[in-house]
C-alpha cells in the first residue's frame, strides 16, 4: 500500500498558521518516508494562476529530485472567496469551472494524474435539483478538460463541509450521470464517521470504482491519536485489492500544529497496522499476505 500526505497543513489552508514554502514540505514528507505528497491548491503553494512555466518545472523536479511523487491535486474550494460548483451566481459558477481547468491544467505540468472534485453547497432556498444541475455541469466540463490530459477526476462526498454530495451513492450517482470514463470515487474518513457510518462500509459501496482516499483520525487529528477503526479499514481495502494511495489529511485546524509530527506519527502508526492487517489477511490459496516492508 502506498502513503500520500496532503500538504494544507504546510500551508495557509484552511487556517492562516501555520505556512511553509512549498519545497520544505515537500523535502520533509520524502524524508519522512511517504511515496507521494497530494498538493492543496492554495496560495502560497500552488494557487494556478500563481505558478509560472519554470516554477511548475522547478516542484516538479524538487519532488523528483527526492525520489517522492505527486499524485494528486485538490482544490481549496470553500467560504467567501468562491469556486463553488453549485453558486447561486452564474458567474461564480463559470469561474469554477475555469479554475477547476487550472488545476488540471497544473496537473498535468506537476505529472499528477488525479484531481479532486468537490460537489459543492446549496444556498438556502436553492432545490437541491438545481444546485445537483449545476454541479453536474461544472464537472462534466472539467472531466471533458481532464480526459484531454489524461487525468482522473474523483469526486469526494464532503458530508460535513457541504450539502450536495453527502454519501456513496450521492457520489455514484453524479459519477453516472457525468458520462465521463475518467470519473471516479472516493472518500474521507472524517466525512464518514460525520454520517454516522465506519470507513470499511465504504470500500464496499465504492468497489472498483474507489481510486482515492483521506484519512484522518476523530476531530482531525493525528492518525492513531483518536479512536477511527484504523484495523477494520486496513483489512476492508486489502481484501478488496485498493491500488490507489492512502492519504492521510490532517494536521490541520488549529494554531500551534506541527505538521511535521502529524505527518511522522501518522505513517508510523499506518505501517504498524498494516503489518498486522497484512498477517490478518489471506489470499485466495489461504496464504498469509507479504508483510510490508519497514
Amino acid at each position: 500500500m502506498k502513503f500520500a500526505f496532503n500538504t494544507f497543513p504546510f500551508s495557509s489552508f484552511p487556517t492562516l498558521l501555520p505556512t511553509y514554502p512549498l519545497e520544505d514540505a515537500i523535502r520533509s514528507l520524502a524524508a519522512i518516508g511517504y511515496d507521494a505528497l497530494e498538493i492543496g491548491c492554495c496560495a502560497p503553494h500552488a494557487w494556478p494562476q500563481h505558478l509560472s512555466r519554470s516554477r511548475r518545472n522547478d516542484i516538479k523536479a524538487i519532488a523528483a529530485g527526492e525520489g517522492i511523487a505527486i499524485s494528486s491535486l485538490l482544490p481549496a474550494i470553500g467560504g467567501g472567496f468562491g469556486c463553488n460548483p453549485c453558486s447561486i451566481l452564474r458567474v461564480e459558477r463559470q469561474a469554477t469551472v475555469e479554475h477547476y481547468k487550472g488545476i488540471v491544467e497544473l496537473a498535468s505540468d506537476l505529472g499528477a494524474g488525479m484531481v479532486l472534485y468537490i460537489g459543492g453547497w446549496r444556498a438556502e432556498g436553492m432545490s437541491r435539483q438545481d444546485g445537483w444541475a449545476h454541479s453536474l455541469d461544472c464537472l462534466r466540463a472539467v472531466a471533458a478538460h481532464a480526459a484531454d490530459r489524461d487525468i482522473t477526476v474523483v469526486i469526494e462526498p464532503t458530508t460535513a463541509d457541504t450539502n450536495l454530495i453527502d454519501t456513496a451513492a450521492d457520489a455514484r450517482r453524479m459519477m453516472a450521470e457525468s458520462e465521463g470514463d475518467n470519473v471516479r470515487l472516493m472518500f474521507d474518513t472524517c466525512h464518514v464517521a460525520h454520517e454516522g457510518r465506519s470507513a470499511s462500509s465504504y470500500v464496499g459501496d465504492m468497489g472498483l470504482d474507489l481510486v482515492h482516499l483521506h484519512a484522518a483520525d476523530t476531530g482531525r487529528r493525528a492518525i492513531g491519536d483518536g479512536n477511527m477503526d484504523w484495523d477494520d479499514l486496513l483489512r476492508s481495502l486489502l481484501a478488496s485489492d485498493y491500488g490507489g494511495y492512502f492519504t492521510v489529511e490532517t494536521g490541520f485546524g488549529a494554531r500551534g500544529i506541527d505538521p511535521h509530527d502529524v505527518a511522522r506519527r501518522s505513517l508510523k502508526y499506518l505501517k504498524e497496522r498494516l503489518a498486522i492487517a497484512c498477517a490478518q489477511i489471506t489470499d485466495g490459496d489461504g496464504k498469509r499476505l507479504a508483510m510490508p516492508a519497514a
